[in-house]
């Protein structure tokens, strides 16, 4: 992909929070993309950001952004932005993340509010970015000419769906989708879980995440319909997902162990799909997009890897690992799966979103 001939104004909504850090370490060393708007709450609205954010990466905050003066979350603060990359909490993304759109920006969210919209693509970018195909048909929908919202998945959704699209795209649909996770303390966001909870600890409930998972896999591996205005939720191949989902003292680093069934009979061996793993190449790599990992997914012969600690930073989390890859003998096949979840599992997946858009005209 060649660089687009101008550089990209992008904004930051809940930039003082921990997705909205991971957007600035993303955002502030990229090819294109410059960043002219920090926004966040009222009470952090006129301060610095070094006076606003509590930094919790394991890198310095970027000079660049240091003595911006972070902004309110109302839609004459974005100036003269093109795209703004929300990481805010879901509980306040909704009518901010409607009145950005309204006014006309291209708005990749990473909050859970319009996931199940029917106009909006749920997008992980090494999957399914043909749903951007359904955007004229949201804009033409609420009257805009260049406003629209796409969001990136679910965190613990998002490792496994990239390798289950890709064995699907090598060996046709999938039946049965077990999956127990084992999730960072990072997906809680900050302040997140308390010590006297996970230290110690493994905590078998994470609200509403086992259904994000069941459903979610759907959108993403679905299709859209041959008028591109409707998404089909997989609904030609139904596919049963049974979700476990467990918080672990873990900071960073979502580890999921999957059992899947194909419909084809007999099922791919296992060394098939380690094959068909590694082989795997998305449109966003294709395009070169800056974002996009040099391998999609890596696939490990060790016993016991991948592990979070040793391998979430792996192509600056911007892949998945998969390792133990071997026969199910109550489905077809098993493997872990692992994945940086505020990387690829958040930050990430929207700026290669956005990425893709810039490259096909979209924005």
């Amino acid at each position: 992909m060649s660089q687009p001939a101008r550089e990209v104004k992008v904004a930051i909504a809940g930039a003082t929070g921990t997705v909205g850090q991971r957007f600035i370490c993303l955002l502030a060393s990229h090819p294109y993309f410059r960043i002219v708007s920090l926004n966040a709450s009222p009470r952090s609205a006129g301060k610095s950001y070094r006076e606003a954010v509590k930094w919790k990466q394991p890198v310095p905050i970027p000079k660049q952004v240091l003595d911006m003066t972070v902004k309110t979350c109302e839609v004459d603060q974005f100036g003269d932005a093109e795209i703004v990359f929300s990481g805010l909490d879901s509980d306040v993304a909704g009518d901010v993340e409607e009145g950005l759109r309204k006014a006309e920006y291209a708005v990749f969210s990473n909050a859970g509010n319009f996931r199940r919209d029917p106009l909006v693509p749920l997008v992980v970018p090494l999957v399914n970015p043909s749903h951007f195909g359904i955007i004229p048909h949201q804009k033409e929908t609420l009257g805009l000419n260049k406003g629209f919202i796409i969001t990136n998945a679910n965190c613990s959704t998002t490792g496994i769906v990239i390798p289950l699209h890709a064995l699907e795209k090598a060996f046709g649909p999938l039946e049965t989708v077990m999956v127990t996770t084992m999730q960072a303390i990072s997906g809680a966001g900050y302040p997140g879980v308390s010590s006297l909870d996970i230290l110690d600890n493994v905590v078998p409930y994470i609200a509403k995440e086992e259904e994000k998972i069941e459903w979610e896999l759907g959108k993403i591996l679905g299709g859209l319909s041959d008028d591109l205005k409707e998404f089909d939720y997989h609904s030609k191949h139904p596919m049963k997902v049974s979700a476990a989902c467990n918080r672990v003292p873990v900071v960073d680093g979502h580890l999921e162990c999957m059992s899947i069934r194909f419909a084809r009979r007999p099922p791919p061996s296992p060394q098939q799909v380690k094959d068909a793993l590694r082989a795997y190449y998305s449109e966003a790599q294709k395009l070169g997009c800056p974002s996009a990992p040099e391998q999609a997914v890596y696939v490990h012969e060790e016993a016991d890897r991948p592990q979070p600690r040793l391998d979430r930073h792996f192509q600056n989390g911007a892949g998945v690992n998969v390792g133990r890859v071997r026969e199910c003998k109550v489905l077809d096949i098993r493997m872990v799966v692992l994945s940086h979840n505020t990387n690829i599992g958040a930050a990430t997946s929207s700026v290669m979103n956005a990425e893709y858009a810039v490259a096909k005209g979209i924005v």
